[in-house]
C-alpha cells in the first residue's frame, strides 16, 4: 500500500508502515529527524495528497487544543486582547487568525483523507473555537498508556475506513505510581525553542499499533 503521512517531520509512523512492507512516506515542511530522508518529502503537505491510498495526518494543534485556549480568550482584559461583544469575551484576534488558518488547514486534510477512502487525523482534544471550523466529529481518543507508555496524552482520532485502534499493552497501573510530573512529562516540558515539537511527537507503541492493525487492511 502507498502511504503519506503528512506533517511528519520524527517519520515515527512512517517507519512502523515500512516496517510491514509498505512504501510510506512522510512530508513536511521541516526536514526529517527520523533518520531516512529517502522515505521524506520536504515540502507543502497540501501539495503531496494525490496518488496516495493510505493518508495520515498530525496537523500541528498549538492554536487549536484546548490546553492553549487561554492564548485565545480571557474572561479578563489583557495586553493583546479586546473585547468582543459577539463571544462576550476578550480575545486575541491574533492568536484568533492564527487558529482560523490551523482550522481550515486541519479540514482540507481530512476531505483528502476522505477522497483516499482510507487514513486517520490525530490532535489533542479541540478548544470550542476550533470545533465550530473543523465541525467532523472524531472517532476515538486514545492515550499512550495503552500502548506501552508510562504517559498520559489525551489524542482524538478522526478515523475514514479504519477500525478503531485497539489497546495492546495497557500500563495504567503501573503508570499512576508515578509522580505527576512524570506520567504528564510533554505538559511540564519547561519552555524552550523545541518545545512545540517534542510534545507533538508520535509515540512508537501507537505508530507500531497503527501499523500492524491497519496495515493489512
Amino acid at each position: 500500500m502507498k502511504i503519506i503521512i503528512e506533517c511528519e517531520e520524527s517519520q515515527t509512523v512512517c517507519k512502523a508502515f515500512r516496517a510491514k512492507g509498505h512504501e510510506a512516506y512522510s512530508c513536511d515542511l521541516k526536514p526529517c529527524s527520523g533518520g531516512r530522508p529517502e522515505w521524506h518529502i520536504k515540502g507543502d503537505c497540501l501539495d503531496n495528497l494525490d496518488g496516495y491510498g493510505f493518508i495520515g495526518a498530525h496537523p500541528v494543534c498549538k492554536y487549536l487544543t484546548n490546553s492553549g485556549v487561554g492564548w485565545l480568550v480571557r474572561t479578563k482584559g489583557a495586553s493583546g486582547f479586546t473585547w468582543d461583544n459577539n463571544y462576550n469575551i476578550f480575545i486575541n484576534w491574533e492568536r484568533h487568525g492564527l487558529m482560523v488558518k490551523g482550522a481550515l488547514f486541519f479540514n482540507r486534510l481530512l476531505s483528502a483523507i476522505k477522497r483516499a477512502g482510507k487514513g486517520y487525523a490525530e490532535n489533542p482534544v479541540m478548544h470550542k473555537y476550533a470545533r465550530e471550523i473543523v465541525t467532523a466529529p472524531y472517532q476515538q481518543i486514545i492515550q499512550p498508556y495503552q500502548f506501552g507508555h508510562m504517559e498520559s496524552k489525551a489524542t482524538c482520532l478522526w478515523l475514514e475506513g479504519l477500525p478503531l485502534l485497539k489497546s495492546t499493552n495497557n500500563v495504567y497501573d503501573l503508570m499512576m505510581q508515578q509522580p505527576k510530573n512524570v506520567r504528564m512529562r510533554l505538559h511540564y516540558l519547561p519552555p524552550s525553542k523545541n518545545r512545540d515539537e517534542l510534545r507533538s511527537k508520535t509515540y512508537t507503541g501507537i505508530a507500531a499499533a497503527m501499523a500492524e492493525q491497519w496495515g493489512g487492511l
